[in-house]
C-alpha cells in the first residue's frame, strides 16, 4: 500500500493555515506533528483536509496550563502518539515526544530518559510482530536520532536511543524535527540501514510505500 503523508514541524507556513491547503495538499491520508507547533495549526490542517493528526511535544511546546503558554499541546482533533503504538489505514505508527535536556524545559530528557520511553515500546512493537509480521511502519520523534541529521552543539544532537531503535525495530520511515533548515548543506532526507529518516521542519509530503 502507499500513503501520502504530510509531516509537520517548527514553525508555521502560511499555505499550510489557510484555505489554500486543500489546493497544496490534495489526497493528504495522515498528517504528523513532529513537535513545536500550536494546537490550533495541527488542528486547522487535520480538520480541513478531513485527514486522522498523530503528534508529538516538541522542546518549546509548553504543558496545558503554564504561565504564558504559546503552544497548547493537547490537540482537539489529534493523537498524541508520545510512548504509543497506533494502527490507522494499514500503518503502524509510534512516537517519543521532546529532545535532549538541555536547560530544564519540558519535553526534555536525559539519554537515559529517553531509552526508558523506547523501551516502554517494546511490548507492543512484539506483538505486532507477532500479528502483523513486522514492528513498525512509521516512527515519530520530535529530536532526530544520534549521528543523522541531527547538529553537532548540545540542544539539537540526536538521541542515541532512537538510532538503536531504527536499526533492531526497521521501521520503513523516521519522521522528525528540531533541526531548523536554513542551510543548503543541512540534510533532511537520510537513509539509515533500512528506515528514511525525515526532517519534517516546517512540511514535508512523502508517498510512503509499506509493504
Amino acid at each position: 500500500m502507499v500513503a501520502r503523508i504530510l509531516s509537520l514541524s517548527d514553525v508555521i507556513v502560511g499555505f499550510v493555515y489557510s484555505p489554500q491547503i486543500s489546493q497544496v495538499f490534495p489526497n493528504i491520508d495522515l498528517i504528523l506533528g513532529c513537535g513545536d507547533l500550536p494546537n490550533y495549526y495541527l488542528d486547522y490542517a487535520a480538520s480541513v483536509l478531513n485527514t486522522p493528526l498523530y503528534y508529538v511535544n516538541g522542546n518549546h511546546d509548553l504543558p496545558t496550563g503554564t504561565n504564558g503558554t504559546k503552544h497548547n499541546p493537547e490537540s482537539l482533533g489529534g493523537v498524541n502518539i508520545h510512548r504509543k503504538v497506533i494502527y490507522d489505514q494499514g500503518v503502524l505508527l509510534g512516537g517519543v515526544e521532546g529532545c535532549i535536556c538541555y536547560n530544564d524545559g519540558p519535553y526534555q530528557y536525559t539519554q537515559a530518559e529517553m531509552w526508558g520511553h523506547i523501551f516502554s515500546l517494546m511490548p507492543i512493537l512484539l506483538l505486532n510482530r507477532l500479528v502483523f509480521g513486522r514492528y513498525l511502519d512509521v516512527f515519530i520523534s520530535h529530536a532526530p536520532p544520534w549521528g543523522i541529521n541531527d547538529r553537532p552543539d548540545f540542544p539539537h544532537q540526536g538521541i542515541k536511543a532512537f538510532r538503536w531503535f531504527i536499526k533492531v525495530f526497521k521501521p520503513a520511515y523516521h519522521f522528525h524535527g528540531h533541526i531548523h533548515v536554513y542551510r543548503p548543506d543541512i540534510p533532511v532526507y537520510s537513509k539509515f540501514i533500512r528506515t528514511t529518516v525525515i526532517n519534517s521542519f516546517g512540511f514535508s509530503v512523502n508517498e510512503v510505500g509499506l509493504d
